[in-house]
């Protein structure tokens, strides 16, 4: 009996050791030095070890420009980090004993389908919303919400129309649209929308006091999204709704909050006396559901990692011999990571405004600070193979040097005039305004635009709006061989919102 307490002396001893080898503050000087390496105009970072916030700190600026500084209550999107919540939303109803993993989708969304197959429509469960397996690509199909007025009920009957990338449970690809259906789920099960849910359950009890589920919410100490251009650099922009989407993306949070979130699901999902997740259900959310390749680039890029995967609402992989149980966020000017090592009871989170690769660096080198591994310079590495990438920078320079000048479309431009369906999206519709061809998208009409003649039967289109995910984009005109106007297509190039899954025919 007089043993244990020795033990558990020596545990506090080596811990502290542990911890007191670690200096936060240099930490907290790199974060900064970094910060203005990769001239990101504000950041929150927080850090947290052993049940413990070590560090919850803003650097920067919320807006370029202005003196607002950022601090650790500020507003950022986290953008996919909501994913976790959602998984946890499921899990606390599947422990409470409302639904089972295993329950079909079809079972709460009898409209729910999948790329036309029967089978897999129906066989599809809840689980396999989660993980990214249900056979979609990755990021196919956003273009349905993104900046549109559909309903998440709408959104997932267009998604019926996403084409299938690999076989059902057969293959990895990150998709949105499965969340915007799990948080539909939700609002079956319950009676309530999904974000009602969250904030009872474990926004509220957590006291995330500056924690949103929209725009419209936001407080004055909100950070401003930026992008960054070839031709200004980093420049302000503004909040996007993702309210339609809330469930694949659209929690806004602090530092300080996600310190909460964090500590505890590292403690098992208990914090403060109260358990929000059931201990099994948790290990289940970090358990792999859906394992991928890794590339020997990415092997040499991160060292200590042999396998990754994703769980539910969870990306996974070992790291020197450790649990990382990890995600990333990418918001219409906001970028954010959360990396934790349960095995330490470590957990970082970085927020920032701008679209930046500087939290993934930031992230790991303040793990291996913790871990006393591969203690390099971090950032300078990630910024320097982030500067020699361009992006769809090439892609968009390749289509203007491809411009054939001189040329007039085949047929009067008026012609083009009329309305367009694609069963994936809906109407898009094309017409003259004082003199000026514009094209509008019926339920995004935030994505209007004039067009401007590019070459024989395309077009430039000039967006009314910045967007933070494409910007230079044509849209061809389709004839038959009667020279009647039969379809459009579009080609904007981007790695995130694939207008050319788009085929939108004359209606």
């Amino acid at each position: 009996m007089k043993k244990k307490p020795l033990i558990t002396i020596c545990l506090i001893l080596v811990s502290c050791l542990v911890n007191a080898q670690v200096d936060v503050k240099s930490i907290s000087n790199y974060i900064e030095k970094a910060r203005e390496d990769w001239k990101v105009p504000g950041m929150a970072v927080a850090i947290v070890k052993d049940g413990k916030v070590v560090l919850s700190k803003g650097y920067g600026l919320k807006e370029l420009g202005k003196k607002d500084k950022v601090d650790e209550n500020t507003q950022f999107a986290i953008a996919s980090n909501s994913k976790a919540f959602v998984a946890s939303c499921i899990s606390k109803l599947v422990e409470e004993g409302k639904l089972s993993w295993k329950d079909k989708v079809r079972d709460f969304l009898p409209y729910f389908t999948l790329y036309g197959n029967e089978y897999v429509s129906a066989e599809a469960t809840v689980e396999d919303l989660l993980c990214h397996r249900v056979g979609l690509g990755t990021f196919s199909g956003d273009v349905i919400w993104y900046k549109s007025d559909k309903s998440p009920e709408e959104i997932i009957k267009r998604s019926a129309y996403v084409p299938e990338k690999y076989r059902f449970r057969d293959g990895y690809g990150y998709t949105n649209l499965m969340f915007i259906a799990a948080g539909e789920v939700i609002r079956v099960v319950t009676g309530k929308p999904w974000e009602e849910y969250v904030k009872e359950n474990f926004l509220e009890p957590l006291q995330m006091n500056n924690t949103v589920i929209s725009v419209g919410d936001l407080n004055n100490n909100a950070a401003t999204p930026h992008k960054p251009t070839l031709e200004n650099g980093t420049v302000p922009s503004v909040w996007a709704s993702w309210d339609n989407s809330s469930a694949a993306g659209g929690i806004i949070s602090s530092s300080s909050d996600m310190a909460k979130w964090m500590m505890m699901n590292l403690n098992s999902g208990e914090w403060k006396g109260r358990q929000y997740l059931d201990k099994e259900q948790q290990n289940l959310l970090w358990t792999p559901h859906n394992n991928f390749k890794l590339s020997e680039e990415s092997k040499e890029s991160l060292p200590g990692r042999h396998f990754a995967g994703y769980g539910l609402g969870w990306s996974l992989m070992d790291y020197h011999g450790n649990l990382a149980v990890s995600h990333g966020g990418g918001y219409d000017g906001m970028y954010s990571r959360v990396l934790m090592i349960p095995d330490i009871k470590l957990g970082i989170v970085i927020l920032t405004n701008t679209m930046e690769g500087i939290s993934t660096p930031i992230a790991y080198y303040i793990v291996n600070q913790y871990l006393k591994k591969d203690m390099r310079d971090w950032s300078a590495e990630y910024l320097k193979r982030s500067r020699s990438r361009n992006g769809h920078k090439d892609d968009v320079e390749e289509r203007k040097a491809k411009r054939v000048l001189g040329t007039k479309p085949t047929i009067d431009a008026m012609l083009f005039t009329g309305t367009y369906n694609d069963p994936m999206f809906g109407d898009i519709t094309v017409k003259r305004v004082e003199g000026v061809l514009r094209i509008e998208f019926a339920d995004a009409p935030k994505l209007g635009a004039t067009l401007s003649h590019w070459h024989y039967d395309t077009y430039e289109i000039k967006w009314d709006e910045d967007h933070a995910w494409f910007d230079f984009g044509t849209v061809s005109f389709e004839l038959d061989n009667n020279l009647e106007v039969e379809a459009i297509e579009f080609d904007v190039p981007n790695g995130d919102i694939f207008f050319h899954e788009l085929h939108p025919k004359r209606k």
